[in-house]
């Protein structure tokens, strides 16, 4: 329908235009001049002569009497043909005044249609400029409804695609049923939710292998420590030199088996080392956007960010402001204070919610991998983000801290400067 109302507005002002292009193109019947009017200026001439000095104008025309010698007698208004041959080629109508029967003079009658066409071109003028004025107007209101149904969604989209890129699955796309790709961002939205939820079912199988490992090693580990000291007490007790190193052999693949089980553990807090971040400049206004992406329930109010350019990854980076309010929603569900300034060569962010915070003794385990605070009941979650979040701002240089504020939890994430602006 807008579309329609769109085209059909440009059809009709075009219409216009052509119109008044053709109108003024276009020759048209030349206006003769009102000769009731004439007639009645030569008579009341004629009937002024010998006081012309008193004569007053009965008509809208503009003209000038002259006698038969060539002088001016009487004129309307300066700047009218003061001789024959002037009105000759001004083309002015030009009549014999007779007193007694006998031409005692001219009048000369001025002919207007100089200022008549250059009125209506004046006129045509101002049509074609309102009509173009109108013409932008509508192009730009039209600009306007696509940049806000059809652009605006795709950047929303596309940025939508680099954050589960990333791998956050947390922030939810917001849905605008107004535009013509609601749908389509319903559609990315329930991918997202299936991904996070395939995520958390991962998360909770990585769980549940690095359980599984913890209890093997330790099952392992105890027998092997058993044959390891019985070993060790046999090769001090053996009677012969072969009995010594047969039980120095069982010492060795003891410890070799323990070496090998302890590896195995800790194999599996080395995936996320292989996460890609790649730190570069970045000018600090765009933190903003950053932000005001992270705040997507909008509970924020982004203060001015001092002008520098920061080493930092802009997608990772993302990902840090990302999982901290995501956390801040989930578990505090309050408003947010965000601050930002510039403390000797880092650019410091401070993000505190109301929620309360937590124990004292459980802030240093949040920064690691599968770990939650007491806080977090039944509400779900994998322990990854803040342990990612600190991974991330180690690779970019900088660094993240996690401390109780005044009203909650407080964030403070610390990216390097490159230098400032």
């Amino acid at each position: 329908m807008k579309n329609r109302v769109f085209i059909g507005g440009l059809l009709l002002l075009f219409l216009l235009e052509l119109l008044v292009l053709t109108l003024s193109v276009f020759p048209r019947e030349k206006k003769l001049q009102d000769t009731v009017a004439v007639n009645e200026v030569v008579k009341t001439v004629q009937r002024d002569w010998d006081s012309l000095e008193k004569h007053h104008n009965p008509t809208s025309l503009e003209y000038v009497v002259i006698g038969s010698d060539g002088a001016i007698r009487y004129r309307t208004k300066a700047g009218l043909s003061e001789s024959i041959n002037a009105a000759i080629s001004h083309k002015d109508t030009i009549l014999d005044i007779e007193v007694d029967s006998m031409i005692a003079g001219k009048v000369i009658v001025y002919n207007n249609d100089a200022l008549i066409v250059q009125s209506e071109i004046q006129r045509t003028v101002v049509v074609i400029i309102v009509a173009m004025f109108l013409q932008g107007c509508i192009c730009a209101g039209y600009f306007f409804y696509i940049h806000r149904t059809i652009i605006k969604p795709f950047r929303k989209m596309k940025a939508f695609a680099e954050r589960i890129a990333g791998g956050n699955l947390d922030i939810p796309l917001q849905m605008d049923r107004q535009n013509l790709f609601g749908a389509f961002t319903e559609s990315f939205d329930i991918m997202r939710s299936e991904l996070k939820k395939a995520r958390i079912a991962e998360a909770r199988a990585n769980e549940s292998k690095k359980e599984l490992v913890a209890k093997l090693s330790h099952d392992i580990k105890t027998p092997v420590a058993s044959i390891k000291a019985a070993s060790e007490v046999g090769a001090a007790l053996s009677p012969d030199e072969k009995s010594r190193v047969n039980y120095e052999q069982i010492i060795r693949k003891a410890d070799q088996i323990n070496t090998l089980v302890t590896n195995l553990f800790s194999a599996t807090l080395e995936e996320l080392h292989e996460l890609s971040v790649i730190p570069a400049d970045m000018e600090s206004k765009d933190l903003r956007t950053l932000l005001e992406n992270a705040d997507y329930l909008h509970r924020a109010i982004i203060p001015p960010i001092p002008d520098c350019v920061l080493f930092a990854d802009k997608l990772r980076l993302q990902q840090v402001f990302d999982n901290i309010f995501a956390n801040s929603y989930k578990y505090a569900d309050t408003a947010i204070n965000v601050a930002v300034c510039l403390e000797e060569n880092d650019l410091a962010i401070r993000i505190e919610d109301s929620g309360g915070g937590i124990r004292e003794s459980e802030l240093p385990l949040l920064k690691e991998k599968f770990k939650r605070g007491s806080n977090t009941k039944d509400i779900e979650g994998a322990g990854l983000g803040l342990y990612i979040a600190d991974h991330c701002m180690k690779r970019m240089q900088g660094r993240l801290e996690i401390e109780n504020g005044a009203k909650g939890l407080r964030a403070t994430v610390w990216v390097s400067l490159c230098r400032i602006i």
